[in-house]
């Protein structure tokens, strides 16, 4: 069977990797559709060695496509996503509109994946966020081997979460100009991002913690258990693209962290890279273009009983989004979900 599949948001970041997954991973593609908004009407986006106009989201027929794959942020999905799934078409979605609607699934395919049969109450599915999806990939091995309680997580996310207005300002504010000392206006962020860290992404909520922070709070409940307790602090740093995440998980149950290597190793998605010598570990630089959730530095917390530390780290722009928005496609391929291909 092969597949008719619309990507919505095909001239953003996130968009024009999914065309990238979608050729380099050999989905099952019948034919793929560029679709952006008005303005963007004939604009040219790459699916492998083929060259697509861009479509109108409000002209498109989706009725003649298996899947959308959206990332064209909250406010289109809110609008475009109902409708389209009553065509009959299932939206993946990659932003936060539809993550908390209890109707539609959130999945992480290395998670939890039978919940993506839930997808028939609405016709849509919901990928999670960013730094939520690697978190979750490298938490589950060992939340099945030795059951977590609670976990308290350090972000530190590139400028490409934000989109291409924020990789644009790092270029920017790095290309040769700066100064140190210097004024620099921010647009973007609320503050300076060149040689900078900023401890706030997203709005503030009434608790003091970002909607970043909560959504990891809120998205690790739905996926992998209601009973972990988490708390986050999401940093932006100037990194272009790959996500990092210090995490410290107490556990019910003892897990060394030899254990802990030898379950990660064998888990699906993951890598890991855990030397402890100069260079042992993986940084965001190399982890750009890769499919893997990468894993460094497991070691011991002594600071409680069943406690570890380790080092998380994944491109963003794919496993964050991109990635899992095709792995849950592909999910549904291989599990015979959908009936509407011919």
């Amino acid at each position: 069977m092969s597949y008719n599949v619309a990507v919505v948001g095909a001239t953003g970041n996130v968009g024009q990797e999914m065309l990238s997954i979608l050729e380099e991973r050999l989905f099952p593609v019948k034919q793929v559709f560029a679709i952006a908004s008005r303005r963007s009407i004939g604009r040219k986006v790459s699916f492998g060695d083929i060259e697509l106009k861009c479509e109108d989201l409000e002209q498109f027929d989706f009725s003649q496509c298996d899947f959308a794959l959206m990332s064209a942020g909250g406010d289109i999905s809110k609008e475009w996503a109902p409708k389209i799934a009553a065509t009959g078409c299932i939206v993946i979605d990659n932003s936060s509109a539809f993550r908390y609607d209890m109707d539609v699934p959130l999945i992480v395919p290395e998670v939890n994946a039978d919940a993506v049969a839930g997808y028939t109450k609405k016709n849509i599915i919901a990928n999670p966020n960013c730094s939520t999806a690697q978190l979750m990939v490298a938490l589950k091995p060992l939340h099945d081997h030795a059951t977590i309680t609670r976990v308290v997580v350090s972000t530190y996310q590139s400028v490409s979460g934000a989109g291409k207005d924020g990789m644009d300002e790092l270029f920017n504010q790095t290309k040769g100009k700066y100064v140190p000392g210097a004024e620099i206006e921010p647009q973007k962020f609320t503050k300076q991002i060149a040689f900078n860290c900023i401890p706030h992404i997203d709005v503030f909520m009434e608790d003091g913690y970002t909607k970043e922070e909560w959504k990891m709070m809120v998205e690790t409940k739905k996926i992998l258990d209601p009973k972990i307790k988490l708390s986050a602090t999401c940093v932006r740093v100037p990194v272009f693209v790959g996500h990092a995440e210090a995490v410290n998980i107490e556990f019910e149950n003892p897990i060394s962290p030899d254990e802990a290597r030898d379950i990660l190793r064998e888990a699906p998605g993951i890598l890991v890279i855990d030397k402890q010598e100069d260079g042992g570990y993986i940084t965001p630089v190399e982890c750009v273009g890769d499919f893997a959730t990468f894993v460094s530095r497991i070691r011991e917390d002594a600071t409680v009983e069943n406690g570890l530390a380790l080092w998380c780290v994944s491109d963003n722009l794919r496993k964050g989004a991109a990635l899992n928005t095709v792995q849950i496609a592909e999910t549904l391929v291989n599990r015979n979900l959908l009936k509407k291909a011919a």
